[in-house]
Order: C-alpha cells, then structure tokens, then sequence
C-alpha cells in the first residue's frame, strides 16, 4: 500500500496531544506529541512515539524515565515552544517554569496533569520510536476544569523537525 493509505482515516481524527520531556547524561528535551495513548489498565501503561527525526528522541534513548503532560486549549504558547522549535538550537526549558521528578525528569509546572513513567520498553514502529511506560509518579489535575487540547489546535504549528 502506499505511504498516503491511511491518510482519508487519519484525516478523521482529532486526538489529544501531549508534551513530553526527557532527560538523561546532562541533557533536557521536549516535544509535543500527537501518538500517545493509554494501552494498559492492569498493569497501567502508557505508549508514547517519539519521531525520528527529533531531538527528544536522541536524549530519550539514554534516559530511563519519560514525563507525560496534559495541555488545555489556553495553552498555545507552550505547545508551540514545544512543538514549534528544536532542542537542537533552543533550550525551550529556559523559557518555562519546571522542576525534576524523584528520577530526573522534566516537569512542566504549567501542565494541566503529568505523569512520569519509566521506559519498559522501546519499539521501532518506522519513522516513530514507542516508548512504553509505567507510571512511578502521577498528578491530579491542576485548576478548574478544561478543554483538552487536541490535534485541531495545533495543526497550523510549524514543526522543529519534519514530522
């Protein structure tokens, strides 16, 4: 089949899209993330895709730990920091306020909700990397309450790295 098969499905889907950071040997990444989803009750676990192509992934590959956060609609100016530019050329932690979980991890202190999980698993799946993670640290949400933010917010971003 063609790389363009599944594009009149996709087209119809408006998933929630996340920011998720990583840190290891020193170095700080985040991006924002379109593929992601619960994919575990018992055990809970989570699977998050990391593109090829983007700095995240290069520093995910040594860490141990991912953090996973829950954006609102308001939130456009971070998700665009973190899907509009590259680790590669900005440090995008400088322009936020956030703190290390108990393993290191980045965690956005404007996140409507974050988890941190550790890797169990890496899995090629073509031009994405999936991580699979279990929870070790997880938060309530944060504020009244929102509207998720969803692909349809943010598909005008011009991405760092080509998707």
């Amino acid at each position: 089949m063609p790389e363009t098969a599944l594009d009149p499905f996709a087209e119809v889907l408006n998933g929630p899209v996340y920011v998720v950071t990583a840190a290891a040997a020193g170095e700080r990444s985040g991006c924002l993330v379109g593929f992601a989803s619960q994919c575990s009750i018992r055990p809970p676990r989570f699977m998050v895709w990391l593109s090829e192509h983007n700095h995240t992934l290069r520093v995910a590959r040594a860490a141990s730990h991912l953090a996973v956060h829950v954006l609102d609609r308001g939130q456009r100016p971070l998700a665009t920091l973190f899907g509009g530019e590259t680790g590669d050329e900005v440090d995008k932690f400088e322009h936020v306020e956030c703190w290390s979980s108990a393993d290191g991890s980045p965690v956005l202190a404007g996140a409507r909700a974050w988890f941190v999980g550790r890797i169990e698993a890496r899995i090629d799946g073509g031009d994405h990397v999936g991580f699979l993670l279990a929870p070790t640290e997880v938060s309530s949400p944060v504020g009244d309450p929102f509207t998720l933010m969803r692909y349809e917010d943010v598909k005008e971003i011009d991405p760092g790295h080509p998707a």
